[in-house]
């Protein structure tokens, strides 16, 4: 089964910037979707980000503009590079396939406070 190991968390200040990486085991990135996403404390898994296997992307809202995926084909790696980062985004973030998920990685997590 494909396994997705996400890092390059961690603890910046708001309005700062970091750039997460999901490996992911085998060459599915033509294939499917991958997303990435982010579960704060208390809160539902929600979706952050998306790359087809052509290569178009989508944002949730409140990410456009501050948010950027993209992907390394050769490297089996997809990346979010995070910028204006705000409190809110604190979170541990995940990467999985669109639609029906497989196994979740552990996460990376993110903290932006001061």
């Amino acid at each position: 089964q494909v396994q997705f190991v996400e890092s390059g968390g961690g603890l910046v200040q708001p309005g700062g910037s970091l750039r997460l990486s999901c490996a992911v085991s085998g060459r599915v990135l033509s294939i499917f979707t991958i997303n990435w996403y982010r579960q704060a404390p208390g809160k539902q898994r929600e979706l952050v980000a998306s790359i087809s296997p052509d290569g178009n992307t989508n944002y949730a809202d409140s990410e456009k503009g501050r948010f950027t995926i993209s992907r390394d084909t050769a490297k089996n790696t997809v990346y979010l590079q995070m910028n204006s980062l705000k409190p809110e985004d604190t979170a541990v973030y995940y990467c999985n396939k669109g639609g029906l998920p497989w196994s979740w990685g552990q996460g990376t997590q993110v903290t932006v406070s001061s």
